[in-house]
């Protein structure tokens, strides 16, 4: 097949969030699995000073008589295609979405002409005899493309079909009224059917209601954002398409998160020869100026100091975690408030408590890989991915019963002969600390290697959703 991929992140090149991840990792998935993969995001300067080549198209994509996109074409190491899309004073920004803590105010105007230059890409390849079979946009910012698809099929003899995965409903991209025309939405559509939320627009709110299908990153977050509680005023929307939603769970880049393999870590080992873990964990002890105390488990929570990520629930609990024999690392970076009350900490639980605030890639492998246990505190949580590098590298999970998390975790039983982690019901300090206190019991009983060996076994990789992927796609086909 013939996929046209259509984001605003690409690890390791321009990163904000896990989107990054997924749209490497499935991408190149599906390229190996025999399709023709060619992703389309805006021409970013990260590129350029990351050292990947690209070439200067010599016929630019004209949007009007007024607009014209400069396009680049370049392929990456993993034999993707990859076009970027440029016009100055949009996109030639050190920031993605903004600078420092703010967003840029015109970002609907950036990315509404970022799809429409998608738009005008994929009829220029069907013109030139090599069209698309799908097209796959991912989030708000690449929302309006399957509007200007549908609703201006002019230059496409067949209109592609459109898949618009939801990574998180919480970012919907809402703006007044008054930006239809600079948005390039046709008035009309300007109704609750269309694009029109509470008297605004919502961005997001045009991917749901004009893709050909909808996916999210978990089955369990499908049901979600269908509900009052977590469809953030979309549910009703969502619940009115529900036979265009499927979940379809992220997985893990085995080419980066491997234990047998991974260069970021100081010994290397597998389910079946784990003894390069208890070096990994005697390593990150002395690294974190830690208590050189390898009987006592270690606990890290990672990802971002944000109270959607539970990172708050993990504060208060401080007091009663220590009563534990435990050693607990937090990595991440985020709230101010939450992390000056972190960086406190470290004195009062000297030797048993570390924060690494903005941690790098090759600090999480090593805190993954020398970590027993990895706590997911999250309110919600769409998939994610900490858990999964925990279960690669037989850190065993504790989180919270919330979205891809019940997906991906199995709550194990009494005597841990079943299940791949541990899961609390609520969101809360005594929630959380009910959960911790089980993994710990499970870590001093005889059947813990067991489970660490059990979760190490799991196929956590791209290979079935890229498949999931594309039997969705062979079935938009007609």
């Amino acid at each position: 097949m013939e996929i046209l991929v259509v984001a605003t992140e690409l690890a390791p090149y321009a990163r904000v969030g896990g989107l990054a991840e997924v749209v490497a990792a499935l991408s190149k998935t599906l390229r190996q699995q025999g399709h023709n993969v060619t992703l389309a995001l805006p021409r970013y300067p990260h590129f350029e000073r990351a050292g990947l080549l690209v070439a200067r198209r010599l016929n630019a994509l004209s949007l009007d008589a007024a607009l014209s996109v400069t396009v680049y074409d370049g392929r990456l190491p993993s034999g993707v295609d990859i076009n970027l899309l440029d016009v100055p004073g949009f996109f030639d920004r050190d920031g993605i979405y903004g600078d420092a803590d703010r967003d840029y105010a015109d970002n609907p105007e950036r990315f509404a002409l970022f799809c429409r230059a998608a738009a005008e890409l994929a009829r220029q390849r069907e013109r030139a005899g090599n069209p698309v079979d799908v097209i796959h946009a991912h989030d708000w910012p690449a929302a309006l493309l399957p509007l200007y698809v549908r609703k201006d099929s002019s230059g496409f003899v067949k209109r592609p079909p459109t898949v618009f995965t939801v990574h998180n409903l919480a970012h919907q991209g809402i703006v007044e009224p008054d930006r239809l025309d600079a948005l390039a939405i046709p008035r009309d559509l300007f109704n609750p059917e269309g694009v029109e939320f509470y008297g605004r627009i919502n961005i997001l709110k045009a991917g749901l209601v004009f893709a050909d299908a909808i996916t999210t990153v978990s089955r369990t977050y499908a049901a979600e954002i269908r509900t009052p509680e977590l469809g953030r005023g979309l549910d009703g929307v969502i619940a009115s398409r529900a036979s265009r939603v499927t979940g379809i769970l992220n997985g893990v880049d085995y080419a980066i998160w491997n234990p047998a393999t991974d260069p970021h870590v100081p010994a290397r080992f597998d389910a079946e020869d784990p003894t390069g873990k208890s070096l990994c964990k005697t390593s990150l002890l002395k690294e974190l100026s830690l208590d050189m105390n390898p009987q006592r488990p270690v606990v890290a929570v990672l990802g971002k100091l944000v109270d959607r990520k539970g990172t708050d629930l993990v504060v208060q609990s401080l007091n009663k975690l220590f009563l534990s024999d435990l050693a607990l690392v937090v990595a991440g970076d985020g709230d101010e408030a939450i992390a000056r009350r972190l960086d406190a900490a470290k004195e009062r639980f000297a030797g048993r408590f570390a924060f690494v605030r903005a941690p790098s890639d090759a600090q999480l492998h090593r805190i993954v890989a020398g970590a027993d246990i990895v706590l997911v505190p999250s309110r919600f949580e769409p998939c994610g991915v900490t858990q999964l590098w925990g279960q690669r590298y037989g850190t065993v999970p504790v989180a919270h019963a919330t979205g891809g998390l019940v997906d991906t975790i199995v709550d194990c039983d009494a005597s841990l002969t079943t299940g791949t982690g541990f899961l609390f019901d609520e969101a809360s300090p005594t929630s959380l600390l009910s959960g911790v206190q089980r993994a710990l019991a499970a870590y001093g009983s005889d059947a813990w290697p067991k489970l660490r060996r059990r979760v190490m076994r799991l196929d956590l990789s791209w290979d079935r959703p890229a498949h999931q992927y594309t039997q969705l796609f062979r079935s938009l086909q007609s």
